[in-house]
């Protein structure tokens, strides 16, 4: 099963379960609860820390839900914030998943610093979703933007083009046809 998050950012191939953390976990476990897929794979474009460049392609397997003030030591959160479907985590490109967009250059270095290089809102509930199912799940992202502090404008400007090297990966691996 191929899913995205829908709004501005659907694919003919996909089906949309819904923008940010709470819209994107409750549609998919609704489609999960009709007809349990036997892998999951979430596709869209994520927002870089630094690391990452623009357009370059990105595939994950590990997902954290960390917000600011986790980095600044300000808040916690007795909840496990780190969900992988991959066995070697240590080799695995750390997405982080909030309902909001990192727009300050400091903020993404503090998120370089623990590991984590891109940002997309959904795939942390994708993921957590496909756990408490069992059912082995990924994401590809094409990098859209950098979170500093034009992120909205380039995202905005690199979405399309983003879009099209997705499904473009996806016909290149015959996961498409």
């Amino acid at each position: 099963m191929i899913v995205c998050a829908g709004d501005i950012e659907e694919f003919s191939f996909a089906t949309p379960i819904g923008v940010g953390l709470v819209k994107s976990a409750v549609n998919l476990t609704r489609l999960c609860i009709m007809e349990v897929p036997e892998y999951i794979l979430f596709v869209g474009t994520a927002g870089s820390y630094g690391k990452r460049e623009i357009f370059e392609m990105v595939e994950s397997k590990t997902a954290a839900n960390l917000e600011h003030g986790f980095l600044n030591s300000t808040a916690y959160t007795p909840l496990d914030n780190v969900v992988s479907a991959s066995d070697d985590v240590s080799r695995e490109t750390i997405v982080n998943s909030s309902n909001y967009i990192t727009t300050d250059r400091e903020i993404s270095r503090l998120y370089l610093q623990k590991g984590i290089e891109l940002e997309n809102m959904e795939f942390f509930s994708v993921l957590a979703v496909a756990k408490e199912f069992d059912i082995p799940a990924g994401g590809l992202f094409c990098v859209s933007n950098y979170c500093y502090e034009n992120a909205h404008e380039e995202f905005m400007r690199n979405r399309g083009e983003a879009m099209d090297r997705i499904e473009e990966y996806l016909r290149e691996r015959a996961i498409l046809r």
